[in-house]
C-alpha cells in the first residue's frame, strides 16, 4: 500500500531530513525531492548542498532544485512526477499552482502547536516567550500561511533550561513520527482535517522571522525575559550585547534572582571564574560566549585571555 502513494518531498535543512528518512525507511514511494539550490559557503565559497539534498543523493532519490517555484520548466517537471501527495518540511512558501497540484493535496509539518506560533521561527519564539510546552502539527496547505486544517498534533514539554537547539532536535524527531502517522492515515484513506481553533487575531502568538535587532539584549527587561531570550536564540543566531565596546554573543547563561548592587547592563567579575551582568531583578551569569573576532568559549577560558578596560 505504501508503494501505491506517489510522494514528492520538499525541504531543505537538517530538521527536514528526519521526516524524509522516516518515509524512506517505511517503504513509501518518494518519487522526487525538491530542495534549495546549492549555495556558495565557507571561505572558498564552494557550492554547498542542503542537508536534504545530501540525504536524497545518498538514497538515490531524484532531486529538483528550482530557483523559482513558478518556473514553467519546474512546473512541467513536477506535473510529470504525477504525485498523489506532496510533503513540505522546513521549505519555503509555495505558490497555489504547486500546493494544489496533487489529488491528495500538500501537507506540512510545522514546529508548533497551531494556531499559535505561525511563521518562520516557532522554535525560537516559543522559548523566548517562556512557554512550558511546544509541539508539532501536520496540516493541509491552503492560501494563508500555516492556517490549513489540522491533521495531527503532538505535544513536547520544554525544560526550564532548554535551548532552541535542543528543542529543535526534540521536535525534529517528534515531527518525523507525526508525519509517518499522517501519511499512513492518508494512504489508508482514513483521515479528516479539523479546522484550526478560532482564536481572535489579537490573541494568537506569532513567530516572525528573527532579525539582528531581535537578538540584542535589553538589560532593562526582567531577568527571566533576558534568560529566555538567550535560550531561545541559542545556538543560532545568538543573543548579543555590547561588552566594553565590542559585540558579545551569549550562548549559555544562568540566573540569580537577587536585588543587584549594579545598574541594569553593568557587570561584575572576579576576572577568574565569573562575569555577571545586572538586570533590574538579578544577575545573568555568562557561561558560554563569543566576543567579536574571537572563538566561542566558556567563561573561564575567556577570562584567562581577556584584559579588562579600566
Amino acid at each position: 500500500m505504501n508503494k501505491d502513494l506517489r510522494i514528492v518531498f520538499m525541504g531543505t535543512p537538517d530538521f527536514a531530513v528526519a521526516s524524509l528518512d522516516i518515509l524512506v525507511q517505511n517503504g513509501f514511494n518518494v518519487v522526487a525531492v525538491i530542495t534549495a539550490p546549492d549555495k556558495p559557503a565557507g571561505r572558498g565559497l564552494q557550492l554547498h548542498e542542503s542537508a536534504v539534498k545530501q540525504y536524497a543523493v545518498s538514497k538515490g532519490l531524484p532531486v529538483l532544485q528550482p530557483e523559482k517555484l513558478k518556473n514553467p520548466d519546474f512546473i512541467a517537471a513536477l506535473r510529470d512526477l504525477k504525485a498523489d501527495l506532496q510533503v513540505v518540511v522546513a521549505f519555503r512558501m509555495l505558490p497555489e499552482m504547486v500546493w494544489n497540484m496533487p489529488p491528495e493535496g500538500t501537507i506540512n509539518v510545522h514546529a508548533s502547536l497551531l494556531p499559535n506560533y505561525r511563521g518562520a521561527a516557532p522554535i525560537n519564539w516559543v522559548i523566548i516567550n517562556g512557554e512550558k510546552e511546544s509541539g508539532v502539527t501536520t496540516f493541509k496547505l491552503q492560501h494563508e500561511i500555516d492556517t490549513g486544517d489540522i491533521l495531527f498534533s503532538d505535544t513536547v514539554a520544554i525544560r526550564e533550561d532548554e535551548t532552541a537547539g535542543e528543542l529543535h532536535d526534540a521536535l525534529m524527531h517528534t515531527g518525523a513520527t507525526l508525519l509517518l502517522k499522517t501519511v499512513q492515515a492518508i494512504a489508508a484513506g482514513n483521515i479528516a482535517g479539523t479546522p484550526q481553533a478560532h482564536i481572535p487575531a489579537a490573541a494568537i502568538k506569532h513567530a516572525p522571522k528573527i532579525f539582528k535587532d531581535t537578538c540584542q539584549i535589553n538589560w532593562q527587561q526582567p531577568l527571566n525575559s533576558i534568560y529566555n531570550l538567550v535560550r531561545g536564540l541559542s545556538p543560532y543566531p545568538a543573543a548579543w550585547t555590547v561588552f566594553q565596546g565590542k559585540n558579545l554573543k551569549i550562548y549559555k547563561a544562568h540566573k540569580e534572582h537577587i536585588t543587584p548592587s549594579k545598574a541594569p547592563g553593568e557587570f561584575e567579575t572576579d576576572q577568574k571564574t565569573y562575569v555577571k551582568i545586572a538586570a533590574p531583578d538579578g544577575y545573568l551569569y555568562l557561561d558560554e560566549i563569543q566576543l567579536e573576532g574571537k572563538k566561542k568559549m566558556d567563561i573561564e577560558a575567556f577570562l584567562r585571555g581577556y584584559r579588562f578596560q579600566e
